[in-house]
């Protein structure tokens, strides 16, 4: 991966940090945009090929939830464990190959000898209510049912965050500004503990599921 030069954008003018905290594309370019001091979301687009696809399938059709999880360098000793857990490892190569380019891709980004990976297939939302990390980013990333929600600035009232109390307001200022990833998205998420973006973590949470309904998320964090 290419990493473009970066704009250096003013730490201090707040209001285009307001106007305009994310960065959205096509290209796995825009994902270090992350860096700059005013984005705390940065989202590639893309679609899932058909390979995949059925490889993620195959990984759902069980009855039970399950997860994964793996701290340490993106090698083959990790793909080597993930194939060993997988519930369908005979369909598990195309899935393994994007979890693998994905965890390189974020240990080249931040410059990180390890990485922090859970994939979990889940029946019901995990983080139902709007919050922020405290961790300084995360790529999130979903490869069945319904993508992660956000809030742009705009759309969110802070005061609301934390420990829900009867004093507090409603997070969302406005329902019809929250923001959905779709399935495939890479989004890398900005959290509070990032030195310089303790007040302004991007706030987000885990979709609703219908009964019966699945998803598989995956979050790789530099370590």
């Amino acid at each position: 991966m290419s990493v473009p030069a970066l704009s250096q954008p003013n730490a201090g003018d707040t209001t285009a940090w307001h106007a305009e905290h994310w960065a959205i594309g096509n290209d796995i370019e825009v994902l270090p945009r992350i860096f700059e001091d005013h984005t705390n979301i940065a989202i590639m687009r893309r679609e899932l090929d058909a390979p995949l696809l059925a490889s993620v399938a195959a990984q759902c059709h069980v009855d039970r939830a399950w997860q994964w999880s793996w701290l340490g360098s993106p090698d083959a000793e990790m793909q080597a464990d993930l194939l060993r857990r997988l519930p369908a490892p005979a369909e598990a190569r195309p899935l393994v190959d994007d979890i693998q380019t994905l965890a390189e891709a974020m240990a080249y980004l931040f410059e990180a000898d390890m990485i922090g990976i859970r994939l979990r297939l889940l029946d019901s939302a995990m983080c139902p209510r709007f919050h922020c990390d405290n961790l300084p980013v995360r790529l999130v990333t979903t490869y069945h049912g319904p993508g992660s929600e956000w809030l742009p600035e705009a759309a969110l009232n802070r005061a609301g965050l934390g420990i829900p109390s009867a004093d507090k307001p409603e997070i969302v200022a406005d329902a019809a500004g929250i923001q959905h990833l779709q399935v495939g998205d890479l989004g890398l998420l900005k959290g509070s503990g990032w030195v310089g973006n303790e007040p302004r973590g991007l706030v987000h949470r885990s979709p609703a599921l219908d009964s019966g309904q699945k998803r598989l998320l995956m979050t790789i964090d530099p370590a």
